[in-house]
């Protein structure tokens, strides 16, 4: 079997048996980051994203946008665990002839972001590649109070999104979205969702994620879903790259949160559908794969 016919996913599962992996570790393989022990009140987080040119960007697009995006994906993925991110290492393959001003330009967008959101780079690694790849390694804390998981989901919940949805690739803003840092803070200290994960490979294919975690089914209300203007439904569902947050809650916190959101206009969150008891209730994919 070749892995394009196995799949992304599938590979995954089959590599995990080759992944040792102590007792000491809270969580592995499987969620948007690996969680690690830390302290008596904290544990540590660690995640890490791969871009490559030809599938997550190209050269005619901003440099500086390339370099933000290369660590905000692995931000994107701290947040979405409830966490905060703290140091990373960066490691980028390039072709001998690719013009220095361009690779300086990535590190300046990847220095934009660090700032912005307290993350120091510490570190990492180059080699000559054919094609520009940039790898990231990323570690952050949470409190083990507020660690959420894709596993957690319950029937009778809501399910909501952070913001709009589809056409970020056709748009450009895969290369300008801010990391809901602020908004995953705010829901882990007030509200405490049952599961969470960031939109990176399309809103159907990421709740499947949180479904199969959760061990139960979900029913979308297509017209709830919000998209960017000029999105299709389909590209809504099934676009990815929107890095938005994809959360559940339990009904009494959803009404509780919806109350909140109605007399205050700092966060907007989104209910789309509810969580169902039947895991036969899968959503529809044709989200991005690898394979």
């Amino acid at each position: 079997m070749k892995i394009s016919q196995l799949g992304e996913f599938a590979l995954i599962d089959a590599l995990k048996q080759y992944a040792p992996v102590s007792k000491s570790v809270i969580r592995g393989i499987g969620d948007d980051a690996a969680v690690l022990p830390y302290s008596k009140s904290e544990y540590l987080l660690f995640t890490t994203d791969m871009l490559a040119e030809g599938t997550h960007f190209t050269r005619r697009m901003s440099p500086q946008g390339i370099g933000h995006k290369a660590l905000a994906c692995s931000i994107s993925d701290i947040a979405a665990m409830g966490g905060c991110p703290t140091f990373a290492v960066v490691s980028i393959g390039v072709p001998k002839n690719l013009p220095v001003p361009f690779i300086k330009d990535i590190y300046k967008g990847m220095e934009r972001t660090a700032r912005a959101f307290n993350v120091s780079i510490v570190g990492g690694d180059t080699i000559k590649t054919d094609k520009i790849i940039i790898n990231i390694a990323l570690l952050g804390l949470v409190e083990k109070k507020y660690l959420t998981t894709r596993e957690g989901a319950g029937p009778r919940d809501w399910i909501f999104v952070t913001g709009p949805l589809g056409g970020s690739l056709k748009s450009g803003r895969h290369l300008i979205f801010f990391p809901r840092v602020p908004q995953a803070r705010f829901l882990v200290e007030n509200f405490k969702p049952s599961a969470m994960m960031d939109i990176s490979d399309g809103l159907s294919g990421d709740l499947n994620h949180i479904l199969k975690a959760s061990r139960v089914g979900a029913r979308l209300d297509h017209a709830s879903i919000p998209r960017h203007k000029g999105a299709s439904l389909s590209q809504a569902l099934n676009d990815g790259e929107d890095f938005e947050l994809l959360f559940t809650l339990s009904p009494a916190k959803a009404r509780a949160l919806m109350d909140w959101q109605a007399k205050a206009r700092s966060f907007y969150f989104y209910p789309i559908g509810t969580i169902t008891a039947d895991v036969k209730e899968k959503i529809n994919s044709k989200s991005f794969a690898h394979f």
